[in-house]
């Protein structure tokens, strides 16, 4: 039998990045599961991604980066998250992050000879990000490209965005039919240690408005 292509799929413990995680599997990839402990507010996203990776069975590898020492961002500095829907790139962004995290995904994808890697980025219901648009994945991928080993020697490196056009409730609709327990993830930017959401911030309001939508009964735990 010839051995499943390698991938490497960012998984933040949130509901985008388990559904990028089930969509890799479900093309008949051989997955590696990266999450990043970059100083975020709470450590219990990366409590769900450990959960996600043994939910999918797929060896999880968690990269210390502390961009605290950076700050600049709600999730990584001494800066309130908003409780009310805000306009403009809000102050949960986190200078940079998905170019960094693509970069270790990158890496470690050369490590293991993989040439592929999934991202759950989406740009339709979503807070309004820099780093989660079209442009932003192609210019990467092309840079990936032309940096890499593995480009000059003629391996081309795919960054997969199966969620980038999709709604809130079309990805859940599709994780639910791929079998995923959305009750594992956490995806609010102020969860308490147990991982229970806040119900008030930004993220929180897109993922109830998502499960409202696709008809499915949210299974987040609130405080």
């Amino acid at each position: 039998m010839d051995k499943l292509k390698k991938a490497v799929v960012l998984v933040s413990g949130g509901l985008d990045s388990v559904t990028a995680l089930a969509i890799a599997k479900s093309q008949g990839f051989d997955c590696h599961a990266l999450s990043v402990d970059y100083g975020q507010r709470h450590h219990s996203e990366l409590d769900a991604a450990k959960r996600v990776a043994e939910f999918a069975s797929v060896p999880l590898k968690i990269m210390p980066l502390d961009l605290r020492t950076i700050g600049g961002s709600a999730l990584t500095g001494d800066i309130d998250v908003p409780e009310n829907e805000t306009t403009g790139i809000p102050v949960t962004y986190v200078p940079a992050r998905n170019t960094i995290m693509l970069s270790l995904a990158l890496a470690q994808a050369e490590v293991l000879g993989a040439d592929d890697i999934f991202i759950g980025v989406n740009a339709v219901d979503y807070s309004g990000y820099p780093d989660c648009r079209p442009e932003f994945i192609a210019a990467f991928q092309q840079m990936a490209r032309l940096a890499t080993k593995a480009g000059v020697e003629g391996r081309e490196m795919t960054i997969h965005t199966p969620l980038i056009d999709l709604t809130k409730a079309e990805i859940i609709q599709q994780g639910v039919a791929l079998g995923i327990d959305y009750s594992m993830t956490v995806s609010c930017y102020q969860a308490d240690g147990e991982g229970r959401a806040c119900g008030v911030c930004d993220s929180c309001r897109i993922r109830q408005e998502g499960f409202s939508a696709a008809g499915v009964p949210d299974p987040t735990r609130y405080a």
